[in-house]
């Protein structure tokens, strides 16, 4: 029975201040290879430096987007195939426009409904189904007085 005790006091027993330091050691040894694996941070002089040069090529594309847009020059000599400015061509294509007859960009008119078929033989000594023009019309509902509230009466 002592032995019994005296292993739930050994499994109870907090862990030794050593433990604690061995895991604190671990920790700091995993901080130490990720911090080496990783490199030390560039700074904010590195980002400031990338943030310069995406905005001088910024500026550098739209310069040559502005100088494509406003000026003459060949696309493709060969085929003859040439760049105007964007001005001259909005000229060019109002005063196209302007001369076309505006047209619907769908058809507009409904289609026609398809033809009727054909009623089949019907059989010797069968009564042909009646048409639908040949049925009578149902009767009107009634529809209340506008001086008494009450529906009128359809007979």
């Amino acid at each position: 029975m002592m032995e019994t005790e005296s292993l739930r006091k050994v499994a109870q027993a907090r862990a030794p201040l050593s433990a604690w330091f061995g895991i604190l050691l671990l920790f700091m040894l995993f901080g130490a290879i990720v911090l080496a694996l990783l490199g030390p941070s560039a700074g904010a002089d590195n980002h400031a430096q990338k943030a310069k040069k995406r905005v001088d090529l910024l500026k550098t594309l739209h310069e040559e987007d502005a100088k494509a847009l406003t000026a003459y020059g060949w696309i493709d000599k060969a085929k003859g195939s040439a760049r105007i400015p964007i001005d001259h061509a909005m000229q060019l294509m109002a005063v196209e426009l302007a001369q076309k007859k505006p047209a619907p960009a769908y058809p507009i008119a409904t289609p026609a409904p398809p033809p009727a078929a054909a009623p089949s033989p019907a059989a010797p000594g069968a009564k042909a189904p009646a048409s639908p023009a040949a049925t009578p019309a149902p009767p009107a509902a009634a529809s209340p007085s506008p001086a008494t509230g009450q529906p009128k009466s359809t007979s």
